[in-house]
């Protein structure tokens, strides 16, 4: 099956570029998934799911098939195998990377997928829908990892600049000696730098606007754009991807309206035949 997405990264094409090229850091935005090795092109690693009661634990390689940065264009293959014998998945993604701004890159992705076992029970409307809900929390992820902008050291200068200069002619003004003039400038700092720890954001209030990393936007298969909650930390690789507690609202979404059809239906009856 085909599937696509499209999402946007607070960052220029260099760094968008850099951070998927990273595949051990960019597994780590999947639930479950882990890479152990990479080597050149070559990479392997496990994924862990969840489906209701059964825990599949899929273990594979895959490889860099095209990467080409002037072009934008990211190739790979991935192929797995549940150590159950459970099933099987295997992807081709393709990334194509499109700067709109010197702090705005578009990442379009289209992903072909194929996939064996229990897991492909589901039909392809809900596996988008799926893959849409984790596109989300990826998006999120990503955006902690090359959203975050580091801080300037202005408000460093600016700091600095606060610090009350002692006049040197303040000791003759006010009969101070002149030793006094470094250690009343030594005190003044200590003031001002205590004050200033103590209103410093992390200490008690939270961070202040302005040094938030910006909102990712991701776009579904439904072509509806959604914006990214605020970053979140990068999912424990020992988590594993809890798929039946994914598919299970989806499944009520759509076909919702069909469940309570039914169960209406099967009270009728049971009212009818109670009757007789």
């Amino acid at each position: 099956m085909d599937l696509n997405h499209t999402f946007t990264v607070p960052a220029d094409k260099a760094t968008a570029w850099a951070a998927f090229e990273d595949i051990s850091s960019v597994a780590e935005c999947f639930p479950g998934a882990k890479v152990t090795s990479f080597e050149g092109d070559e990479f392997t690693g496990t994924c862990k799911v969840k489906l209701g009661p059964i825990a599949l634990q899929y273990s594979g390689q895959g490889s860099f098939i095209e990467r080409d940065a002037e072009a934008g264009k990211l190739v790979f293959d991935a192929k797995g195998r549940d150590k159950r014998g459970n099933g099987t998945a295997g992807a081709k993604v393709t990334a194509t990377f499109h700067e709109e701004g010197p702090t705005s890159t578009r990442v379009d992705v289209h992903t072909d997928m194929q996939i064996t076992g229990k897991p492909a029970q589901f039909g392809r409307g809900v596996m988008q829908d799926v893959s849409d809900k984790l596109l989300e929390q990826f998006v999120v992820c990503l955006q902690s990892k090359v959203g975050a902008q580091p801080e300037t050291s202005e408000s460093s200068e600016s700091s600095a600049s606060s610090v009350p200069e002692v006049s040197e002619s303040a000791p003759a003004e006010n009969g101070a000696s002149p030793e006094a003039v470094p250690s009343a400038a030594s005190e003044s700092s200590a003031s001002v730098a205590s004050a200033a720890g103590s209103t410093a954001p992390g200490a008690n209030d939270p961070a202040p606007a302005a040094g938030t990393a910006p909102r990712l936007t991701s776009v579904g298969s439904n072509g509806t754009a959604r914006a990214a909650s605020p970053a979140a930390p990068a999912a424990s690789n020992d988590d594993a991807l809890d798929l039946g507690a994914t598919v299970l609202p989806i499944l009520l979404k759509s076909y919702g309206k069909q469940i309570g059809i039914g169960i209406a239906v099967l009270v009728v009856l049971k009212w009818l035949l109670g009757r007789r």
